[in-house]
């Protein structure tokens, strides 16, 4: 059974201008009522108010002129919509530390996904008081509650008790007692509902689904079934959500690598021992250090084979956290795996007995040096080459993973290609007998080359199919040579373009050497 957390701050656009301006924002030194300003068809309306404010009647929408009216006192400033999704959007990433799955529930709110983490909290309830403390310690009063579903969390938080935690399973007697407009109902079904008495879940879960559908839509009835768990609700989290997860949090915080090091260690073990219990293994390891400041700042390890090796996993870690910058401390530490599959156990000695060098052999050997250079010097600067289906050279290599499964296809043998392909063809100077003969001599880089041997041509023509025949031109058309020097050197030529009256003379490049 799925566990949800929401978590509401009511005053959310205030909390943020106020940390937005420290300078100015306490309460201090502006004391309550206090609002934010927005214009909306050319007039001026209050976006947000404190608490101070609501308790004297103001509320979001209200016009100013009215709001001073009724409090002239009132201190005001201007909105900031964008800047307060950003910094919602922050929070969420914030989040993490209680759950790998955390969406945003604009304008002021927050969904979480505890399935399975709240007892690294020693319980749902110790989990959502720690949360909403650190809130409230950084200045954001903020509202919570737990659920099995998302629509329920949402409408206790907002309209139950604070904190309220309903049990497994035992949502409805919670909800049947809150306002209908805790169903998140449009404008139309929450306006319409209460004129008929619906002022109530309960009331509503009563009626006749058939004929409560056609007179408000079937909007009202899915999320009825969303809050009580009998419809599914598709929600977008900040980060894809893993199940493989896991987390060590400090008594005090660490700042020293080595400490970072052995706090990896730890929360490695814990998640591969799971994994190894199930069978699984992952590709890709996310390593956050939570800090004290809010900042969460995080190193990736990728392997090239699926695995679970703590002691490979820290290795390949421990040289990227000095990169980490602990701040005034970490506090926690969480891991999450990517790219997750199945991963047997293998007998590596038989297997390579038998194969020569089989997949074990390979995991032994091979895997550990390109995790170290993959790790080292970037994902994209470890690959091999593998034939790809074109007849433009420049397109006829496609980069692999280094220990990707082999496609089998490979470049034609009666065509053969140079050891090393320029990334760009660079120009020379040709000397030929006549326009069609290869070249007799030809300049590369400043240094004359008088030709032994050449072999060729062989015309290559851009892939009509991919642009309109009508664009391809003589110029679009290459002629190679296979040519071989007086000193031995071997070169791949191509004169781009023919000898054509009315365009442009053809220029000659090279484009790869072969030795």
């Amino acid at each position: 059974m799925a566990r949800m957390l929401s978590v509401w701050s009511p005053t959310w656009p205030v909390a943020t201008w106020r940390r937005r301006n420290p300078c100015v924002a306490p309460v201090e030194v502006f004391p309550t009522p206090f609002a934010l300003l927005t214009t909306e068809r050319a007039v001026r309306r209050l976006y947000a108010v404190d608490a101070g404010a609501a308790a004297l009647g103001l509320y979001p929408g209200q016009k100013a002129t009215d709001a001073g009216a009724l409090c002239p006192e009132l201190v005001t400033a201007e909105a900031d919509p964008e800047g307060d999704l950003e910094a919602l959007q922050a929070l969420a990433d914030w989040c993490v530390r209680f759950s790998p799955a955390v969406a945003v529930d604009a304008p002021d709110g927050l969904i979480l996904d505890i399935t399975g983490v709240s007892h690294l909290w020693q319980g749902e309830a110790a989990m959502l008081d720690d949360l909403l403390a650190r809130l409230a310690a950084n200045g954001v009063p903020a509202r919570g509650a737990i659920a099995d579903t998302a629509g329920a969390a949402w409408a206790l938080a907002r309209y139950g008790p604070d904190r309220t935690i309903a049990p497994v399973g035992g949502q409805l007697p919670l909800l049947a007692g809150l306002p209908i407009a805790g169903l998140r109902l449009d404008e139309t079904a929450a306006a319409q509902l209460p004129r008929l008495g619906l002022t109530r879940i309960g009331r509503l879960i009563d009626l006749p689904r058939g004929q409560l559908a056609r007179r408000f839509g079937a909007h009202v009835m899915l999320r009825l079934d969303q809050a009580l768990g009998q419809a599914e609700e598709a929600l977008t989290y900040r980060r894809p959500p893993s199940p493989w997860w896991g987390r060590v949090a400090f008594a005090e915080p660490i700042s020293v690598l080595d400490d970072l090091v052995r706090a990896a260690q730890d929360v490695a073990e814990k998640l591969c021992a799971r994994m190894a219990l199930e069978g699984q293994g992952a590709r890709r390891f996310v390593f956050t250090y939570h800090r004290l400041d809010g900042a969460a700042p995080a190193q990736e390890v990728r392997l090239s084979l699926a695995g679970r090796d703590t002691k490979r996993l820290v290795k390949l870690l421990a040289p990227k956290l000095e990169a980490i910058d602990p701040g005034f401390g970490i506090e926690v530490v969480t891991l999450t795996a990517h790219e997750v599959e199945p991963l047997s156990g293998r007998q590596g000695q038989l297997e390579g007995a038998k194969n020569g060098y089989g997949a074990a052999a390979r995991e032994e050997t091979l895997a550990p040096l390109v995790d170290r250079l993959t790790n080292r010097l970037g994902e994209n600067r470890v690959w091999r080459a593998e034939p790809r289906a074109s007849h433009v050279p420049e397109q006829a290599v496609a980069t692999r993973p280094a220990l990707s499964v082999v496609s089998g296809t490979a470049w034609d043998p009666d065509r053969p290609r140079p050891l090393r392909l320029f990334r760009r063809p660079e120009p020379i100077t040709v000397i030929a007998k006549l326009p069609d003969d290869p070249p007799r001599t030809f300049t590369w880089r400043g240094r004359p080359h008088r030709v032994s041997r050449a072999e060729g041509p062989e015309r290559i023509a851009e892939e009509w199919w991919g642009r309109p025949i009508g664009e391809v031109t003589p110029m679009a058309l290459r002629d190679y040579y296979r040519v071989e020097d007086e000193a031995g050197g071997r070169y791949w030529l191509f004169r781009e373009g023919l000898y054509v009256d009315g365009e442009p003379m053809p220029r000659w490049w090279l484009h790869g050497l072969f030795a």
